[in-house]
């Protein structure tokens, strides 16, 4: 038997404006003590979550914005979470809206921290890949601004040796871009951890039905865990928020691209696998042995242009 740790995707159901974050870090503590009961050593909490999905809304005061923000971590509503941690022994994922200074200028960053089974922060992760809109998208059934309420991430794409493994950090849209885990991989990544928020229906009224959309959820974790063996686990915010549909599906994905564990509500729900680390090494070792395999002179495309540019015609 190789390395193992037992893992928990711990899915949060619906969190509706009027909610207060000391409520939802209540629920939160309660599927960490269910994780641990179960001999999970790291529970996977969601994107954002200690409030509702507040990109989803347009307001023109920054003070109505930076309500939503955090600016430390852990904080007197948080402390609660990060207690209970330090008395379990477990270790957490925790998404959340982050309110930085630096030099004297404010900077906001939708991002996420790795936390030890002894509630030190290990690691931080602020998102690269922002989707939606800076102003509101004329005709759209709801808002999704996250572009106007965050910068891109500036901490790249980090790996920590913690948990007896080589952890690894995303959010959201972060997990339907290559870039993402190949990043990773070349770290040597053994476990992708990610939350997310995502609507059932998109905001341009495309017709991309809801099953459509959870099953490109599911493909590309699954293909980011296959093509760089490394198992992910992404947690997701699920149900009717203030009216608005999210997903839900949250996953255990191994190394094989194979689902292992899943959601099967849109509620609180705390999914687990005992993830064997060393499952992905003969993958690493053959068809993923990058050091034989890769051809990065044949890659610059990849750095050197953003959009798509068509050959002459």
């Amino acid at each position: 038997m190789g390395r193992r740790l037992k893992v928990a995707s711990a899915q949060l159901g619906a969190v509706d404006l009027a909610d207060k974050r000391e409520d939802v870090v209540v629920r939160l503590v309660d599927m960490l003590r269910e994780a641990a009961s179960s001999g999970c050593r790291l529970v996977v909490f969601p994107e954002l979550a200690l409030t509702t999905f507040f990109a989803r809304y347009f307001y023109e005061s920054q003070e109505d914005v930076d309500r939503w923000f955090e600016s430390t971590m852990p904080n007197a509503a948080t402390r609660p979470l990060f207690d209970a941690a330090a008395e379990l022994g477990v270790g957490f994922y925790l998404g959340y809206a982050e309110l930085s200074e630096d030099d004297g200028v404010e900077r906001r960053f939708n991002s996420s921290v790795l936390v030890g089974p002894d509630a030190a922060i290990i690691g931080k992760y602020r998102k690269v890949h922002l989707p939606g809109h800076q102003e509101p998208l004329e005709g759209a059934l709801f808002h999704h601004l996250e572009k106007r309420y965050f910068e891109p991430g500036d901490l790249g794409f980090g790996v920590w040796r913690a948990f007896d493994s080589i952890i690894g950090m995303c959010l959201c849209n972060d997990r339907r871009w290559p870039e993402t885990y190949r990043v990773m991989g070349l770290q040597g990544v053994e476990m992708v951890v990610l939350g997310y928020n995502t609507p059932t229906t998109n905001i341009d009224q495309r017709p991309e039905p809801t099953h459509l959309r959870s099953f490109h959820n599911h493909l590309s974790m699954q293909a980011g865990a296959y093509q760089n063996a490394t198992w992910v686990v992404g947690t997701a915010k699920a149900g009717i928020e203030d009216g608005h549909g999210l997903l839900g599906g949250s996953c255990i994905i191994a190394p094989t691209g194979e689902i292992v564990a899943l959601a099967t509500s849109t509620d609180d729900e705390v999914i687990t696998h005992n993830c064997d680390l060393d499952l992905g090494t003969y993958l690493k070792q053959t068809t993923f042995d990058f050091a034989r395999h890769r051809r990065t002179e044949h890659y610059s495309l990849i750095t050197e242009r953003t959009g798509a540019s068509l050959p002459p015609g």
